[in-house]
């Protein structure tokens, strides 16, 4: 935990484990952007953004994803459940950051020095079919952060987004209510009176991958 005098430590989570139905049962996190796959631009993003540590959930082709993507300085978490929607992946994301998790399939770390703890005061989380999210919104959002109580979502034209930070007091809740695809909707439907809103409209663009069309954003 971040002292008094020091800022929160904001962890980052990305949740890579989708499949891509609709983009023919391509893992998403390989889709191509500028001459990358998605995985990496995010967790630069992350990364550059101010979040550590970094932590990724892989689920479809994940061994194809570790293959090709560079995963270096990250704690990879294997979703054997991917199938069942974010949910699975989210609550596995925060229960590998808070090391709670005894049974959490697969986990490792890429780089010896990157340790893994749960003195995290928050944890970013971002998706990895939103391309249009760069460092610059994941460093606003980052900088909001006050307490280990918090709840802060990114704003584009005044509708919540991602990425979304939960403060650790958060985060039993949240994964407590992830199922299906829901994800945390219904934690943050049932407590947006609680939600600090930061505007990122001018910074980023909150687009999904999702369909054949959608290919067309992607450089």
């Amino acid at each position: 935990m971040a002292s008094d005098t020091s800022p929160p430590r904001v962890a980052g989570v990305l949740l890579a484990a989708g499949g891509g139905r609709r983009l023919g049962g391509r893992p998403k996190a390989l889709l191509e952007d500028r001459g990358s796959p998605l995985v990496e631009h995010a967790l630069r993003s992350l990364r550059e953004g101010g979040c550590g540590p970094l932590h990724v959930v892989l689920g479809a082709g994940a061994d194809r994803v570790r293959a090709r993507a560079d995963l270096a300085g990250c704690v990879v978490t294997l979703n054997p459940d991917w199938e069942r929607g974010m949910g699975s992946s989210l609550r596995l994301g925060l229960a590998a950051l808070a090391d709670t998790a005894a049974d959490t399939p697969a986990r490792d770390v890429t780089a010896a020095d990157e340790a893994v703890d749960g003195s995290a005061d928050a944890a970013l989380v971002l998706l990895v079919d939103q391309p249009g999210i760069g460092a610059e919104a994941v460093a606003r959002v980052r900088s909001a952060c006050r307490s280990r109580a918090d709840l802060i979502a990114a704003a584009y034209g005044g509708e919540r987004g991602h990425p979304v930070l939960f403060g650790a007091q958060r985060w039993a809740d949240v994964a407590a209510g992830a199922v299906g695809d829901k994800g945390a909707r219904e934690y943050l439907r049932e407590h947006r009176d609680a939600i600090r809103l930061v505007e990122c409209s001018d910074v980023a663009q909150a687009y999904d991958i999702d369909t054949p069309e959608d290919l067309s954003r992607l450089e």
